[in-house]
């Protein structure tokens, strides 16, 4: 599918408005056509995707990110994301696996539930993040809400990364490539519901602070609250108070 929008003219006209509330452009949808084919004849499943919404009442849930990093994949930087997770229920404690392929990099993530993490299907068992914030990576970064949560942070993190897909900035957490990630606006379960439990099997911490608990949040489409991710409870509540002063 990128091979064949190959250009920034290419991918990036709008063609519609997805359930999550976002333009949905050209890549967008020949992303998520690409993945729900691969669903065609599965029984039983709910799928929720970025740009459809829910479809289907099956058991299993199957959470679709096609492009996280939309903004990236359009304009050509490396830095963006296939994000998949499957749930044998309905809300984010439910979530049994997840998938993330970064498509510049070409790594891909793996978490089970209960059997840890990995990366290029190797065990994730590496250098866990700093116990100080050395790097913290913001995401869902417009410019004005950089300028106005950057200072709350100053005195928690050393140096700020902007990215631009948040299932890639947790995925990096929980190989200690960071030390925290916080996203500037609600979160959405597409979001984040594989690359979460990559951070939760590496015995991390993960928070939807503005509406917990965590494991209540629904699998679907709607923002709901800003996620924190950091090493410890107590660096993520550190993280959450600071963005809520």
């Amino acid at each position: 599918m990128l091979a064949e929008l190959p250009r920034r003219g290419d991918r990036e006209p709008i063609v519609g408005a997805g359930k999550g509330g976002d333009d949905t452009t050209a890549i967008d949808a020949a992303a998520e056509r690409a993945v729900l084919a691969r669903f065609d004849g599965v029984d039983d499943l709910t799928i929720v995707s970025e740009e459809l919404g829910t479809i289907g009442t099956g058991r299993t849930h199957v959470v679709v990110d096609p492009i996280d990093g939309s903004l990236n994949a359009k304009r050509g930087i490396g830095f963006f994301s296939l994000s998949v997770a499957v749930a044998s229920g309905p809300t984010m404690g439910d979530v049994d696996f997840g998938f993330v392929h970064d498509f510049g990099t070409e790594e891909e993530w793996t978490a089970t539930r209960g059997r840890g993490a990995r990366l290029n299907g190797r065990p994730l068992d590496g250098e866990l993040p700093k116990e100080r914030i050395e790097i913290l990576s913001f995401e869902a970064t417009r410019t004005a809400s950089v300028a106005e949560n950057a200072a709350a942070v100053v005195d928690l993190a050393y140096r700020l990364r902007i990215m631009g897909s948040l299932a890639l900035s947790l995925c990096h957490l929980a190989a200690g490539r960071v030390d925290a990630v916080c996203s500037l606006k609600p979160a959405r379960s597409v979001d984040i519901a594989a690359a979460q439990l990559l951070v939760r099997e590496r015995g991390l911490a993960i928070d939807l602070f503005d509406d917990p608990p965590f494991d209540a949040a629904p699998l679907d489409v709607e923002g709901r609250s800003r996620v924190v991710a950091a090493g410890t409870p107590q660096l993520c509540q550190q993280l959450a108070d600071a963005l809520s002063a």
